[in-house]
């Protein structure tokens, strides 16, 4: 096993994937994402905010590689480019259930 740490670099652009991803809009349209592919119209809906700002958090999301669009008529249909973020998602809810249940065991012990 290679114990040598991430460059500089590495973690720089790291770190810039993961900017793309603190803020919690952007964070319920890869929510949104993650059923499969979808409209702006259809995200609009599922996370009910104005349209000009859930595309520019879409806009965002599509700089940091993270999703994708296809054109099919007057529509862009968005999907996630790297489902494996999903993977990231589950275990950042792991530790925030973990979180919570050393904090009830905390409260109890009060």
């Amino acid at each position: 096993m290679d114990t040598k740490s991430p460059s500089p670099e590495l973690n720089r652009l790291t770190a810039s994937v993961l900017k793309a991803l603190a803020h919690p809009i952007r964070l319920q349209i890869v929510e949104v994402l993650r059923e499969g592919e979808r409209c702006v119209c259809e995200i609009v809906d599922s996370i009910e905010g104005q349209r000009s700002n859930i595309s520019r958090h879409i806009g965002i999301l599509m700089r940091a590689g993270l999703i994708e669009g296809r054109r099919e008529g007057l529509r862009i249909f968005y999907r996630l480019k790297m489902p494996c973020v999903l993977s990231f998602f589950d275990c950042t809810h792991k530790v925030l259930i973990q979180q919570l249940r050393e904090r009830a065991r905390m409260l109890e012990e009060l």
